[in-house]
């Protein structure tokens, strides 16, 4: 049944139907329809930045299963622009809405004015504008179909008037339809061809040293059982990304690490001795198979993919089973003669127990300065077993992605695709997402000093996260290659492209009404944590880490 009312009204009605229980907005946008909201189930999050907000609904579609929303007005445009590209790369179904100056108003100068589409086109799959009341419920509905359907992406909506609000007022008389199967993500689960499913299971009958690599289409397809299935079905291997992290318990017998640019030098050459290889939701980039150069070439690889563009994009002699991947493992599986690589799966498994010797003196260490091992390891040991784990970029990344363990399987690891900084306001999204389970962002000064200010929007909203901080006063990543840089120059002001002042976080986190607290030495972490996990507040530990600490870069073939 329809019923006559504001459009502002009949928003805020269509996106709790949604089943929307967040939405993350910057002022000024939208605000009759915010309005409207009090009379939902629907929390409006304020941020201090468009970036932040777009973060935050990352963090949030990514955990909860569900789309998530971030708003901005006109002007704000272009910075809401910039934080879609992290859940474009990193396949996250976040629904952008802008309000754009109405028709009459544009091309003419008008205020503050730029065309959004052009900002949008590269980080999104779909971008439509509402330039009338009538649009409302097709283009909204369009937003849900297109950010679940295939392979999960931002869309945006441009919304006539500066702030959204030209077509608000108007009235509609149309019924709350929702399509229910847009509502989660993934919205459809199609099964493999049948001829193509025999070529796989013909491919793994000739393999004497199959792998499986798990990517961030296992975790969007929840397939880590069938995953770790078809692994013992077939006494194959089991390898992920970062981004499939927590789809396979750290402990179980098949595990053999992450794999790529940011991987462990034993996974990636595991993966580089392999006859097959079996992807499962990847786009076969450049980190997953360091720089395209492993596999060897002329391996025979299988894709799982949902995507049909990414079957057999970087490597000609691929299987591709177009299908969701969770259903395709499922059907691989029971079609597949069970087969055991006894020796296979021992030599791989002490490639990787050499390489947990080897680092062993770095994750035991007890003294100070503290190094990002042993940070890693401190954490694992006290993460709760329910715990989610928000990871930033670059080193932070690489460490946690390798050195904190996922034990438990209610455990749960997400990082960012690439954008420095987008940990903290994700671990706010994350934590609106689920609200019963300890949040953890992992990240380093650099990366936390980015969204600084969203600690007084946890703290307003009472989105208790728990940040660590790895805390060693400068960009350590890039040193490396700014030495290369300065060559046989001398050093001179080389501080100036990689150092920062030393910063007291936790006095930062306590002047905007937050729980904060230093840690320097690696016996007072542990107690740290607690008093971090037991506070109603969010928290920030400051760990003070050895100073430009360099990561040792996972092997990959034709490495000097």
């Amino acid at each position: 049944m329809s019923e006559k009312m504001t459009g502002a009204k009949y928003f805020a009605r269509l996106l709790e139907a949604y089943g929307v229980t967040h939405v993350f907005f910057m002022d000024a946008v939208l605000r009759r329809a915010l309005a409207e909201m009090e009379d939902t189930k629907i929390m409006r999050v304020l941020g201090h930045s468009e970036k932040g907000v777009g973060y935050m609904a990352d963090g949030y579609a990514r955990i909860s299963g569900k789309p998530g929303l971030c708003f901005a007005q006109s002007v704000g445009a272009a910075n809401l622009a910039a934080s879609l590209q992290d859940p474009y790369l990193g396949h996250s179904p976040v629904i952008a809405m802008t309000g754009r100056h109405v028709s009459a108003m544009q091309y003419r100068n008008s205020y503050q004015e730029v065309d959004h589409a052009p900002l949008y086109a590269p980080v999104t799959k779909f971008h439509g504008q509402m330039e009338v009341i009538e649009q409302m419920p097709h283009l909204i509905r369009q937003a849900f179909r297109e950010a679940t359907s295939g392979t999960p992406r931002p869309v945006h909506l441009d919304v006539a008037g500066f702030t959204g609000d030209a077509i608000t007022p108007l009235e509609i008389n149309q019924p709350i339809d929702v399509d229910s199967a847009h509502t989660i993500y993934p919205a459809f689960r199609p099964a493999p061809d049948a001829r193509v499913v025999q070529q796989a299971v013909d491919a793994i009958a000739k393999s004497k040293r199959p792998v499986i690599i798990g990517d961030r289409g296992v975790t969007i397809s929840q397939a880590g059982s069938a995953m770790c299935a078809l692994g013992e079905r077939i006494g194959a291997p089991v390898t992920t990304t970062l981004d499939a992290k927590s789809m396979i318990l750290e402990t179980h017998p098949l595990f053999r690490g992450m794999v790529g640019t940011y991987g462990r030098s034993c996974t990636n050459h595991i993966v580089d001795e392999a006859d097959l290889i079996i992807y499962l939701g990847s786009n076969t980039s450049d980190h997953t198979t360091a720089g395209w150069t492993m596999p060897k070439s002329g391996t025979p690889i299988i894709q799982i993919d949902i995507d049909p563009v990414e079957l057999g994009r970087n490597y000609p002699n691929t299987i591709g089973m177009l299908c969701d991947v969770r259903t395709g493992l499922e059907v691989l599986t029971k079609a597949v003669q069970g087969s055991q690589h006894d020796d296979w799966l021992a030599y791989t498994k002490k490639l990787v127990d050499d390489w947990w010797q080897e680092q062993a003196v770095d994750l035991n260490r007890q003294a100070s300065p503290i190094r990002p091992q042993q940070l890693c390891r401190m954490l694992t040991e006290v993460l709760p077993s329910n715990a989610i784990v928000v990871a930033d970029t670059g080193y932070s990344a690489l460490w946690s992605g390798n050195f904190v363990e996922m034990r438990h399987p209610g455990q749960t690891f997400i990082r960012a695709a690439g954008s420095l900084g987008w940990s903290f306001p994700a671990a706010i999204g994350a934590k609106a997402a689920a609200p019963d389970r300890p949040v953890i962002c992992f990240t380093g000064d650099g990366g936390f000093s980015y969204h600084l200010p969203e600690l007084e929007t946890a703290r307003r909203c009472g989105l208790k996260t728990i940040t660590i901080v790895n805390n060693n006063h400068c960009l350590s990543q890039g040193l490396k290659n700014l030495n290369i840089a300065y060559g046989s120059r001398e050093q001179g002001r080389k501080s100036e492209c990689y150092v920062y002042l030393e910063t007291d976080f936790a006095k930062i986190a306590q002047s905007f009404d937050c729980f904060g607290i230093t840690v320097e030495k690696p016996g007072d972490f542990k107690a740290a944590f607690a008093a971090a996990l037991a506070s109603e507040l969010p928290a920030v530990i400051d760990v003070k880490t050895e100073f430009a600490y360099q990561a040792e870069m996972a092997w990959i073939p034709g490495a000097k």
